[in-house]
């Protein structure tokens, strides 16, 4: 009777732990929410230990150290919203300015997509809808053929080595719309084509369309070259802003559950744009695709545009290393501003490629 008691027992204490296993087994996987921080000016950011995600503590300080021989002023990392890594070299602090450079661009397309959400604009309908004709120099025929999408993807047709003045005469053609990738600072026009369709002037509505709806620091500011730099407009700001837009952009336009930007048009923006640069799209950088060209070149080169980091990142990169890095398959941003970490570069250097492998370290 007891052998019988016992074999009972013990059948009835392997079945309940099977049944705890099952359970445990089929237990859904909880995915950690995307944080956003506050946008009421406070600097409240929660963060994420390097402990907590389970990365290499040893792989951090070998990164900074990089990062500071780097000339770097500023350095963040975001993953799913919260800071995991945030850092400030030579000088520079928390409070400070710096430029965005070209990594800018971005906040332009983004406002364009903004515009067009809010029906002011076509990006398919010609330029000279919004700023009439004559904006170039080129012949009317030609220049009807230049699209608000070709100022997007870089395919204008005018010359790029003219310089960066955007006034009528430095506009000049060279191919038709749509047949000739180069990067060109006539972009820039599409902040004529927004104020021209709002009705507003463009940081007015660049404030309140995009700056102020996720918290960007309000005393950012657009600098717009005179003498030798006409034509520029470069953003400064502090790094969280930048880091704030890097959040806008992992996910796809919405903050925080309110849509800034249609996820369609940012979808379009992060895809190829063209059929020449496939690593270009609205004004943003594209990893993972087979060929990309560089500014200043007509040469196509085959592979990655950032071999060491993954291939579905996209990123807005400017003058001296200016970084905006987006990761969605590990819902990171990466954010870098500082001075050149070489020799002066226009968008990409092997700096890119080491930091990638240095950041890497930290989760592999």
């Amino acid at each position: 009777m007891k052998k019988i008691l016992i074999v009972f027992l013990m059948s009835t204490l392997f079945l309940s732990c099977a049944s705890s296993s099952d359970e445990t087994l089929a237990a859904p996987i909880v995915t950690e929410q995307m944080y956003f921080p506050p946008i009421d000016g406070s600097s409240t950011w929660e963060t994420k230990s390097i402990t907590d995600l389970g990365w290499n503590q040893a792989a951090v300080q070998p990164l900074l150290n990089y990062l500071e021989l780097k000339n770097t002023k500023s350095f963040i990392v975001l993953v799913n919203g919260k800071i995991v890594l945030e850092n400030y070299f030579n000088g520079h602090d928390a409070a400070k300015f710096w430029q965005w450079n070209s990594a800018g661009k971005t906040l332009t397309a983004t406002v364009t997509g903004i515009a067009q959400k809010e029906g002011l604009l076509n990006i398919n309908n010609k330029v000279s809808d919004y700023l009439g004709t004559g904006w170039t120099s080129t012949p009317i025929a030609k220049e009807n053929l230049i699209t608000c999408k070709n100022l997007l993807s870089m395919n204008s047709g005018l010359n790029d080595a003219l310089g960066d003045d955007v006034s009528p005469t430095n506009l000049q053609y060279v191919a038709n719309a749509g047949t000739r990738w180069a990067y060109h600072n006539v972009y820039v026009k599409l902040q004529d084509v927004v104020a021209q369709a709002s009705g507003q002037s463009w940081n007015s509505y660049f404030n309140t369309k995009l700056r102020d709806k996720i918290g960007m620091s309000t005393t950012g500011f657009w600098y717009v070259g005179t003498g030798i730099y006409k034509g520029l407009s470069i953003y400064f700001s502090n790094t969280r802003s930048m880091a704030r837009f890097g959040l806008l952009s992992l996910n796809k336009g919405t903050w925080n559950g309110t849509t800034i930007l249609n996820e369609t048009y940012f979808n379009e923006a992060t895809n190829t744009s063209q059929t020449i640069n496939q690593a270009y799209g609205y004004l943003w950088w594209l990893n993972g695709k087979t060929s990309y060209h560089l500014p200043q070149t007509q040469l196509k080169i085959n592979g990655n545009l950032i071999a060491t980091a993954p291939s579905d990142m996209y990123c807005a990169l400017g003058k001296d290393d200016q970084k905006v890095y987006v990761v969605p398959s590990k819902k990171m941003v990466v954010i870098r501003m500082g001075e050149a970490a070489d020799s002066e570069n226009l968008a990409l250097s092997d700096f890119d490629e080491v930091l990638w492998q240095k950041i890497s370290a930290l989760y592999q």
